[in-house]
């Protein structure tokens, strides 16, 4: 029993800290060795493009964004742009239909979606109306760069790559605690990503700005969202997803621990399936790299949840093995603590910020696992306020 409590403990805590230091490390030094591989662009390629927005009641921001799109440094007769509006009932349709008919000149289209299910369902259904060569995705508060479409368009140098993603910059960092501990993940991520992609390809991409080709795009169920099924998807096909973060979304982060606690859960309503979503994945003889990066970048942050209680519950039932087992109990059991005292006292120390953050994370996780196993998870949400 205490062999078995042994592997236990020290099989999460490598999880846990693989996923969290180990990993990001990892990367650092591979980058180091592959430094002569850098990403390729083609500005000749100009392929006609569809900019596809996809909003639900998004009267507050949906006029911005179409000022936004407009201004897009491309060749016009080679882009077009389709707002998938997703069931909206506030003004989001009426003021895109005034906006059209203002902008004759324009090659701008409304797609209403009857059924409201979803961001997922709602590109589903839009695509099939789509005759370009490429889609450029982008989400209604999501302001893109003017060169942005250029720059995805740059990266697709050859036949395998499937799939190109932007970098997501979060203009509010110093708004609050939780936008600046949201800017400091992205950044940490966007680094990993770049890496990850220069040497073979990511494991998932970014929401706000991503392009793919017509021809690739892929009908996935409406609880899934393609930021995070497509890569793996075109990897298991022998394809890459590179990233270009040169490629330039702007967004807000959260500004109140309740709105990003929110989209965390909604992020992991099919956590379980992330976990491990192809068997096939762990081939690192046909997949190589990707085998590598999806188990530390995702199948280990993925298990994080349980991870967690494991370690905590195992290292309760070895304290009396040696002073080690006691300090890393002690250790685990002070970590909660800062938390606590941190949502408590709305402090702004960052380290207690830090930990405060990482822990509703973890504490969305099984958020999401709770909605899968209750047949509570849906494909579709209420945006954070804050973030608009």
């Amino acid at each position: 029993m205490e062999l078995f409590l042994k592997i236990l403990f020290y099989v999460s805590g490598f999880i846990i800290v693989w996923a969290m230091i180990g990993y990001p490390l990892s990367l650092k030094v591979i980058g180091k060795i592959y430094k002569n591989r850098n990403l390729r662009k083609d500005y000749s390629h100009q392929p006609t493009v569809t900019v596809m927005v996809v909003a639900h009641n998004e009267e507050k921001v949906i006029l911005d964004k179409l000022y936004n799109i407009l201004e897009l440094d491309y060749p016009k007769d080679k882009i077009e742009f389709l707002i998938s509006s997703d069931n909206s009932t506030d003004k989001t349709n009426e003021i895109v239909a005034k906006f059209i008919k203002e902008h004759q000149d324009r090659k701008l289209r409304l797609y209403e979606v009857k059924d409201r299910k979803g961001k997922t369902n709602a590109q589903n259904e839009a695509q099939k109306t789509v005759t370009s060569e490429y889609l450029v995705m982008t989400d209604a508060n999501s302001m893109m760069d003017k060169n942005s479409v250029k720059e995805l368009m740059a990266a697709f140098t050859s036949d395998d790559i499937a799939y190109v993603s932007g970098r997501l910059s979060i203009v509010n960092q110093g708004a609050s605690e939780v936008s600046d501990a949201e800017a400091s993940y992205w950044d940490s991520d966007m680094t990993i990503r770049e890496i990850e992609g220069r040497i073979q390809t990511i494991t998932a991409g970014n929401g706000a700005l991503y392009a793919c080709r017509t021809q690739d795009y892929y009908d996935f169920n409406p609880i899934q969202c393609h930021d995070s099924a497509m890569p793996p998807l075109y990897a298991l096909q022998g394809k890459r997803a590179i990233a270009n973060h040169d490629a330039i979304a702007y967004e807000k982060a959260g500004e109140v621990i309740e709105d990003e606690f929110g989209r965390k859960v909604r992020m992991n309503r099919i956590i379980l399936k992330h976990i491990l979503p192809d068997i096939r994945i762990l081939n690192i003889f046909k997949y190589k790299w990707f085998s590598y990066f999806y188990f530390g970048h995702r199948t280990c942050r993925y298990l994080l949840w349980i991870s967690h209680l494991i370690l905590l519950l195992s290292n309760a039932l070895l304290i009396h093995q040696s002073d080690l087992y006691s300090m890393t109990f002690a250790g685990q059991v002070l970590f909660y603590l800062l938390a606590i005292i941190a949502a408590i006292t709305k402090t702004n120390n960052k380290y207690l910020v830090l930990i405060y953050y990482y822990t509703v994370t973890i504490i969305a996780q099984w958020a999401g696992v709770y909605r899968i196993l209750t047949g509570k998870a849906k494909p579709f949400w209420e945006k954070a306020e804050s973030t608009r």
